[in-house]
Protein backbone atom coordinates (compact mmCIF):
# COMPACT_ATOMS: atom_id res chain seq x y z
CA UNK A 1 0.00 0.00 0.00
CA UNK A 2 1.59 3.55 -0.32
CA UNK A 3 2.02 5.73 2.08
CA UNK A 4 -0.93 8.04 1.25
CA UNK A 5 -3.59 5.02 1.07
CA UNK A 6 -1.70 3.67 4.72
CA UNK A 7 -2.60 6.88 6.06
CA UNK A 8 -6.23 7.21 4.59
CA UNK A 9 -6.77 3.81 6.11
CA UNK A 10 -6.02 4.94 9.76
CA UNK A 11 -8.50 7.41 9.92
CA UNK A 12 -11.20 4.91 8.58
CA UNK A 13 -10.14 1.38 9.56
CA UNK A 14 -11.94 1.43 12.76
CA UNK A 15 -15.53 2.45 11.47
CA UNK A 16 -14.67 -0.13 8.66
CA UNK A 17 -14.10 -2.91 11.19
CA UNK A 18 -17.04 -1.56 13.12
CA UNK A 19 -19.27 -2.10 9.86
CA UNK A 20 -17.91 -5.63 9.85
CA UNK A 21 -19.33 -6.37 13.53
CA UNK A 22 -22.53 -4.62 12.22
CA UNK A 23 -22.94 -7.72 9.93
CA UNK A 24 -22.35 -10.24 12.09
CA UNK A 25 -19.91 -10.95 15.91
CA UNK A 26 -16.66 -12.08 14.22
CA UNK A 27 -12.89 -12.96 15.87
CA UNK A 28 -9.85 -11.09 14.55
CA UNK A 29 -9.08 -13.55 11.94
CA UNK A 30 -12.32 -13.73 10.48
CA UNK A 31 -11.70 -9.58 10.11
CA UNK A 32 -8.86 -9.61 8.82
CA UNK A 33 -9.52 -12.25 6.58
CA UNK A 34 -12.89 -10.07 5.27
CA UNK A 35 -10.64 -7.10 4.93
CA UNK A 36 -8.37 -8.77 2.97
CA UNK A 37 -11.21 -10.39 0.50
CA UNK A 38 -12.50 -6.43 0.22
CA UNK A 39 -9.21 -5.81 -1.06
CA UNK A 40 -7.11 -4.67 1.89
CA UNK A 41 -4.41 -7.01 0.96
CA UNK A 42 -1.02 -5.51 2.47
CA UNK A 43 -3.54 -4.59 5.81
CA UNK A 44 -0.86 -6.52 8.72
CA UNK A 45 -3.16 -8.60 11.05
CA UNK A 46 -1.43 -7.34 13.65
CA UNK A 47 -2.77 -3.67 12.94
CA UNK A 48 -6.62 -4.81 12.79
CA UNK A 49 -6.06 -6.49 16.24
CA UNK A 50 -4.48 -3.37 17.56
CA UNK A 51 -7.70 -1.79 16.53
CA UNK A 52 -9.86 -4.57 18.23
CA UNK A 53 -8.01 -4.08 21.50
CA UNK A 54 -8.89 -0.22 21.33
CA UNK A 55 -12.33 -0.75 20.23
CA UNK A 56 -12.36 -3.04 23.11
CA UNK A 57 -11.11 -0.13 25.74
CA UNK A 58 -13.71 1.99 24.50
CA UNK A 59 -16.27 -0.12 25.46
CA UNK A 60 -17.51 -0.25 21.20
CA UNK A 61 -17.59 -4.20 21.47
CA UNK A 62 -18.54 -6.85 23.85
CA UNK A 63 -16.42 -9.77 24.11
CA UNK A 64 -17.21 -13.12 24.56
CA UNK A 65 -14.27 -16.00 24.79
CA UNK A 66 -15.14 -19.05 22.52
CA UNK A 67 -13.22 -22.20 22.69
CA UNK A 68 -11.26 -22.81 19.12
CA UNK A 69 -9.94 -26.38 18.46
CA UNK A 70 -6.90 -25.08 17.70
CA UNK A 71 -5.32 -23.82 20.51
CA UNK A 72 -6.44 -20.92 23.19
CA UNK A 73 -10.20 -19.63 23.32
CA UNK A 74 -10.94 -16.74 20.54
CA UNK A 75 -12.65 -13.42 21.57
CA UNK A 76 -15.65 -12.85 19.59
CA UNK A 77 -16.26 -9.53 19.19
CA UNK A 78 -19.86 -8.36 18.88
CA UNK A 79 -21.21 -4.62 18.31
CA UNK A 80 -22.94 -3.04 21.04
CA UNK A 81 -25.02 -0.08 21.53
CA UNK A 82 -21.49 1.61 22.01
CA UNK A 83 -20.17 0.83 19.14
CA UNK A 84 -23.40 1.34 17.02
CA UNK A 85 -23.86 5.07 17.81
CA UNK A 86 -20.06 5.14 17.00
CA UNK A 87 -20.62 3.85 13.95
CA UNK A 88 -23.67 5.97 13.19
CA UNK A 89 -21.23 8.97 14.10
CA UNK A 90 -18.20 7.24 11.34
CA UNK A 91 -20.98 7.38 8.62
CA UNK A 92 -22.36 11.03 9.12
CA UNK A 93 -18.60 12.11 8.70
CA UNK A 94 -17.77 9.68 6.13
CA UNK A 95 -20.38 10.93 4.26
CA UNK A 96 -20.11 14.40 4.50
CA UNK A 97 -16.16 14.38 3.92
CA UNK A 98 -16.75 12.18 0.78
CA UNK A 99 -19.53 14.64 -0.54
CA UNK A 100 -17.24 17.15 -0.24
CA UNK A 101 -14.25 15.27 -1.48
CA UNK A 102 -16.10 14.53 -5.03
CA UNK A 103 -17.59 18.18 -5.06
CA UNK A 104 -14.01 19.10 -5.21
CA UNK A 105 -13.01 17.01 -7.52
CA UNK A 106 -16.02 17.46 -10.00
CA UNK A 107 -15.22 21.34 -9.52
CA UNK A 108 -11.82 20.58 -10.68
CA UNK A 109 -13.04 18.26 -13.20
CA UNK A 110 -14.94 21.17 -14.83
CA UNK A 111 -12.17 23.76 -14.20
CA UNK A 112 -9.53 21.97 -16.11
CA UNK A 113 -12.37 20.92 -18.79
CA UNK A 114 -13.17 24.83 -19.20
CA UNK A 115 -9.29 25.35 -19.65
CA UNK A 116 -8.85 23.08 -22.36
CA UNK A 117 -11.65 24.35 -24.18
CA UNK A 118 -10.35 27.92 -24.20
CA UNK A 119 -7.27 27.03 -25.99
Amino acid sequence: MGNQMTEMLKGTLEGIVLAILEARPAYGYEITAQLRDEGFTDLAEGTVYALLVRVEQRGFVDVTKVPSEKGPPRKVYTLNAAGTAQLAEFWTTWTFLSGRIEHLRADRTSTHQQTEGDD
